[in-house]
């Protein structure tokens, strides 16, 4: 396993973790419906990194197409549960259009893993 590979599971494992925090958190505060968005984003697309990981390592998918799409769901869901936390607890965003961006690239990304699943494996 490649050292990119191993990156990309240590960062779903924290994106997993977050999201169960934000999860925790969105059932005991007031109001925190953006903290629910956050902590799916999260949580869904952990598991999407850890299976474009696993189908990338074991050949299914075009590797650098896939890891780069697993690159694509950590940024994104970064942005997105980030600038949904921040609006939450500090009642601002990272930056604006962080969250329309965010969601952007997990299209993108979805895109590409299914660019990644078409590709004929090379080698």
């Amino acid at each position: 396993m490649n050292r990119a590979c191993r990156i990309l599971i240590g960062l779903a494992a924290i994106m997993g973790a977050d999201g169960v925090m934000l999860a925790a958190a969105s059932a005991h505060g007031a109001d925190a419906s953006r903290l629910v968005s956050a902590s799916s984003m999260l949580l869904f697309h952990a598991s999407a990194v850890l299976s474009a990981v696993a189908l990338a390592e074991r050949g299914i998918l075009h590797a650098k197409i896939g890891i780069a799409a697993a690159f694509g769901f950590v940024l994104a869901a970064v942005l997105f549960a980030g600038d949904l936390t921040l609006r939450h607890y500090a009642d601002h965003g990272l930056f604006p259009m962080a969250a329309p961006t965010g969601g952007t690239l997990l299209i993108a990304s979805w895109l590409a893993l299914a660019v990644a699943a078409a590709w004929p494996r090379l080698g």
